[in-house]
């Protein structure tokens, strides 16, 4: 039977020794782009969601395509066209969420106070191989356009998306003339540098998501911060948290349109022996990391910031 989970860790594993992160979208979106800024089906226009996000951006910078959308082969066919000869497809995962009756080691149903038996909510994995559109022939109509950039300008340019999930997350963030940025759970506290002190837009917006992710983590939110207890996966639990911040910005930059950027090189080594180690490590850090960026994206898009 095929191993879904050690698959897919086997894909991010390898994309990381080659010098890909996996979780940093390897291009900006065009300006006036109206498609969602993740990897999207080309024939649907769904976008493709939790790990399926990192397995199809690593793909795209190995593969060094500028497209971010995809299909399978049956849905080039029935779209007219056909998958180019030769070319390889892109592992990604089917992922469902089914209710079975709960049981105990010994395979005994579980039941609760009234005798009924109890529900456990169970993973599901498929494997569903992918192209990218631009594997294929005959469907040029379906590639995205890119519109013409603005000309660049020395003067900070505030982007509104950004600025709602910093400002509607109540999270309380200080700008000092420092040469730190750091999320303090004790006082439950971003420290940034001031925004001239960054060379760019995009540099500043990526640094703040990256603490706001963290900030998620707080008891009083998602309290993901109590995994700073010893590892099941055998690195550092401050390490693992990490890469739940690196992944969790990079969901959110990607929203927001801004380049995203890594910024804790170092854990590479750590995750890659974590990935090495436990099949399922990838699929707990992407899970925290889709939680923290769609708390937050609720929090900014329930309250949007006045245009």
């Amino acid at each position: 039977m095929t191993d879904i989970y050690q698959n897919v860790t086997n894909k991010i594993v390898a994309a990381l020794d080659q010098g890909v992160i996996p979780w940093i979208k390897p291009w900006s979106p065009a300006r006036g782009s109206t498609y969602p800024p993740f990897p999207i089906n080309a024939i649907t226009g769904r976008p493709y969601r939790g790990v399926n996000i990192p397995l199809l951006w690593a793909e795209a910078q190995l593969q060094g395509f500028s497209q971010d959308r995809w299909l399978t082969f049956n849905q080039a066919r029935s779209a007219g066209g056909h998958i180019r000869k030769g070319e390889h497809s892109t592992l990604a995962v089917l992922y469902k969420t089914l209710e079975r009756e709960a049981k105990d080691e010994h395979g005994n149903p579980i039941l609760d106070e009234a005798g009924n038996p109890e529900m456990a909510q169970v993973a599901w994995l498929k494997a569903n191989f992918l192209f990218n559109i631009e594997q294929t022939e005959g469907l040029e109509g379906l590639y995205e356009t890119e519109a013409e950039d603005s000309p660049p300008t020395d003067e900070f340019d505030p982007n509104l998306y950004a600025e709602q999930l910093l400002q509607r997350s109540g999270a309380r963030i200080v700008h000092r003339p420092a040469d730190q940025a750091f999320y303090n759970p004790s006082q439950d506290l971003i420290q940034l540098p001031e925004r001239k002190q960054f060379a760019s837009e995009s540099g500043y917006y990526a640094t703040a998501l990256h603490e706001l992710t963290h900030w998620t983590g707080h008891a009083s939110r998602l309290k993901r911060h109590q995994t700073f207890a010893p590892s099941p996966f055998g690195v550092d639990a401050y390490a693992f948290e990490e890469l739940v911040a690196e992944m969790g910005t990079a969901f959110l930059c990607a929203r927001a349109g801004i380049q995203g950027e890594l910024r804790h090189e170092g854990y590479i080594n750590s995750w890659l022996k974590a990935l090495k180690s436990d099949k399922k490590f990838l699929f707990l850090a992407g899970g925290f990391a889709r939680e923290a960026s769609e708390y937050l994206i609720n929090l900014a898009e329930d309250h949007p910031l006045a245009t």
